[in-house]
């Protein structure tokens, strides 16, 4: 038997600080949020799973389902803008290609306030074939030169979002501080030491399969538990390697092998996921399950799909939120913060 536990009745902004102040609930991953309610979860098998909805402040036995959810305090939230260096990203079809192009995104994005840029020169969209490892650094070194004295002097993070070593290594080399892997280090042998190596954050992220086949076929006992389950399980292999607990940060993976059922669990009981003890990305922005909730539209016409779904795992206290459009995103996270705050 295995018992998770899950925040509920989240509470942000004024109102979690007054029932905090009164005793009525906890702070959610060290704040702003709080929950007033938990669910615990016991999973005794892959059709026997029980649950039991308790208040809070005081979850019976939250020790033994990992860390504490009150127990982590993390960094604030983040926006991370996706830079896309390749000709066939799904969600502009390779618009930033040209490392000008790539260059001016990435500074348009610093510009607007986003935390972290996002470089990745591989496509690992449904259905993507690899892309040799030697044409990847071709395509994102020249962004990193590029926007790298300009991300220095604001204090943004440059992210190199791979899945080879060579990679990690090259980008790590030409200033990038943190290593985004879809694959969470399973993909290349040599990623995990790479990663160790490594000083700055390194966000795992689930999978189910590889990009060329991901889609086909995705199936889950419970698509929640099994995701946690994973990532718990790359968290540890990370700590072995040598990779500080603290520098880690926990992707879902919305959107890499499941479908869209499995996309709408993961946001409802994204909370869960605080169990873990590390920070919480989320990478919901122009994804395909935002269209077919929808009335099908192409990437480009899903901002409106992908504030929503954003800001639903923020309201779960994800940490960083990956995105397409971050002065879209910002004006969003401004506007919500302010009402929470009345």
């Amino acid at each position: 038997m295995k018992r998770y536990l899950r925040p509920l009745g989240l509470l942000s902004g004024t109102a979690a600080r007054e029932a905090i102040a009164a005793g009525l609930a906890l702070p959610l991953a060290g704040g702003p949020l709080a929950y007033a309610l938990v669910e615990v979860i016991e999973r005794h098998g892959p059709e026997d799973v029980r649950r039991e909805i308790l208040k809070s402040p005081h979850p019976p036995n939250a020790d033994a389902a990992g860390p504490s959810l009150s127990r982590f305090a993390g960094e604030g939230l983040n926006v991370m803008g996706i830079v896309n260096a390749t000709p066939d990203s799904f969600s502009d079809g390779g618009e930033h290609f040209d490392p000008a192009a790539a260059i001016a995104h990435a500074g348009a994005m610093i510009r607007a306030g986003a935390g972290i840029v996002d470089i990745g020169g591989e496509s690992t969209r449904p259905g993507s074939e690899p892309v040799p490892v030697e044409e990847e650094i071709r395509r994102v070194l020249p962004v990193i030169a590029g926007i790298r004295t300009m991300a220095e002097a604001v204090g943004v993070t440059i992210s190199i979002d791979t899945r080879n070593a060579a990679t990690m290594q090259a980008a790590l080399d030409a200033g990038a501080t943190m290593i985004n892997d879809v694959s969470a280090l399973t993909h290349d042998p040599a990623a995990l030491a790479v990663a160790a190596k490594a000083t700055g954050p390194v966000v795992l992220m689930h999978m189910q399969g590889e990009p060329r086949t991901m889609q086909v076929a995705p199936a889950y006992d419970d698509v929640a538990l099994d995701v946690y389950d994973a990532l718990e399980a790359r968290i540890a292999a990370a700590e072995a390697a040598g990779v500080e607990r603290a520098r880690i940060v926990a992707d879902p993976g919305i959107g890499f092998g499941k479908t869209v059922e499995h996309n709408l669990a993961l946001l409802s009981q994204f909370s869960l996921f605080h169990g873990l003890g590390v920070p919480l990305l989320a990478g919901v922005s122009r994804k395909g399950f935002l269209a077919k909730l929808s009335a099908g539209e192409p990437p480009g016409q899903r901002l409106g799909g992908s504030l929503a779904a954003g800001l639903a795992a923020i309201g779960q206290g994800a940490r960083i939120v990956r995105v397409h459009d971050v002065p879209e995103t910002l004006q969003a996270l401004r506007v919500f913060a302010a009402i929470q705050d009345v």
